[in-house]
């Protein structure tokens, strides 16, 4: 199932992330401010002098040329207002000056000051006016290679103090005003996405706190394809995984205590039925008390083994072991069990084929494996098991003659306590566990154990294990 939330309030990690994008958004557009501030600043005060100093060197070209057209400055001191009128031809040639603007400010007459090739002052500032004089940039007035005056102009710091001061003031006034609306923007983006995640990650500790619970059904939504939803897929098939292992471990119990009722249930019959006369108390009716209770044994050992296994405690005392000759020599000695049972053993085993294994737990692998040959495959029978080396595996096929096992079944042979044919009737294939504990011994040698239908018509069974390297013992 999907879980279903109320509308709560912003989780903790909703709050943590909108301040968190909210402060780096603002700390990132304090900067740009600061940054943006500092270079209209210091890059229009440098646009002011380059275009003062470049005004100022055209201003004096042309002075130098007027004064050898005038044949001196005098007619300058005699109609000072001729200064503006020739300013303004120099500057703007064939053109108005700009109406208005930082082009005009540039432009203007009264900030530029003539003296003659003598100091003396022909357009401007008095002799005497030495501290203004100080502050004035000065260009040399020449007229082919002689000076034949000077010419002051004021430096933009001075010029453009109150002009620059309303530029700059404007540029950032628009500056807060982005600075402001991205904030707004941040605010938004840091909300919403808040407001997202927070609403996940909810769903997720909610569903988490179920499971916790014990509600293995607890199921998220997967929206997306984002690390969020992978998580949320990740979480689905977690819960499944430990609703079915819940599902099994109740099987488990529950077919383990199937398998100790029968045996139980026949010994205490047994033994009431002798207390109460009805049987003799003699070898006999020991003897069958006695398989009863072996079976019991049996079935508590293997399920020791395989909780071992399942604990990864499995005592396992693996050394350089020719598994050819450890199953040839099995095999023979099997031999005359298979013809009790109606079958007919065949074998080709390639020798030698060197692993690391344990010898006994090798030979506790193929009892399992013969048993369950013995109980499930129909006489008279065959058994074929053969054995080759490809590379740095070395593979075993057992397989067996009909009856087969159905497509459907056969991943499921390995799991405790599985009988194909579902009953619970031991007399038809023991426990149920015997495969199981085969597939935990496979695995304790790095092995891998596979089912699959025999070409003789029964079950197939194969077997790989890591073969040592090339340095493996010679036979």
């Amino acid at each position: 199932m999907s879980l279903r939330l109320p509308r709560p309030a912003i989780s903790r990690l909703g709050i943590k992330l909108f301040v968190i994008i909210l402060v780096v958004n603002v700390g990132i557009a304090g900067l740009v401010f600061l940054a943006v501030s500092r270079s209209l600043d210091r890059g229009f005060i440098d646009y002011l002098e380059t275009t003062q100093a470049s005004r100022a060197e055209t201003l004096a070209e042309g002075l130098g040329q007027e004064w050898a057209r005038r044949g001196g400055w005098q007619w300058l001191r005699d109609s000072p207002p001729a200064w503006q009128g020739l300013v303004r031809q120099q500057l703007w040639p064939g053109e108005g000056p700009p109406a208005h603007g930082i082009e005009r400010r540039l432009g203007d007459a009264r900030d530029f000051v003539l003296h003659d090739a003598d100091g003396l002052p022909v357009i401007g500032l008095a002799p005497d006016d030495s501290e203004t004089a100080a502050e004035l940039h000065w260009l040399p007035i020449e007229h082919q290679g002689e000076q034949v005056g000077t010419l002051g102009y004021r430096p933009p710091q001075q010029l453009m103090a109150r002009m620059d001061r309303i530029f700059l003031a404007r540029q950032q006034r628009n500056l807060v005003i982005i600075i402001v609306a991205l904030g707004m923007a941040s605010l938004l983006l840091a909300g919403g996405l808040a407001w997202w995640l927070g609403r996940r990650t909810r769903s997720m500790a909610l569903a988490t706190r179920r499971l916790t619970e014990g509600d293995y059904s607890t199921r998220l939504r997967e929206q997306g394809r984002d690390e969020l939803s992978r998580l949320a897929h990740d979480f689905n098939v977690l819960a499944a995984t430990l609703e079915a292992s819940r599902d099994a471990r109740a099987r488990w119990v529950s077919d383990i205590a199937h398998e100790l009722r029968t045996p139980l249930a026949i010994l205490r019959g047994e033994i009431e039925a002798m207390q109460d006369g009805i049987r003799p108390f003699d070898d006999d009716n020991l003897y069958s008390l006695s398989q009863e209770v072996g079976q019991l044994e049996r079935l508590v050992t293997d399920l020791r083994l395989l909780s071992q296994s399942d604990a990864g405690a499995l005592e396992v005392q693996l050394a350089p072991l020719n598994l050819a000759e450890s199953l040839g020599a099995w095999l023979d000695e099997a031999d005359g069990w298979l013809d009790d049972s109606g079958l007919e053993l065949a074998t080709d085993i390639q020798k030698p084929a060197w692993i690391r294994g344990d010898a006994r737990r090798l030979r506790q692998l193929w009892t399992n494996l013969l048993d369950n040959s013995r109980a499930y495959t129909a006489p008279p029978g065959r058994l074929e098991v053969s054995l080759t080396q490809k590379g740095d595996r070395v593979r075993i096929t057992w397989q067996d003659s009909p009856p087969g096992v159905p497509e459907e079944a056969l991943d499921r042979l390995t799991e405790r306590l599985y009988r194909v044919e579902g009953s619970r009737n031991r007399a038809s294939g023991g426990s149920g566990l015997g495969l199981s504990i085969a597939s935990a011994l496979v695995k304790s040698h790095g092995g891998t154990m596979h089912a699959s239908p025999s070409p003789l018509g029964g079950l197939c069974w194969t077997l790989e294990f890591p073969a040592l390297d090339d340095d493996r013992p010679s036979q």
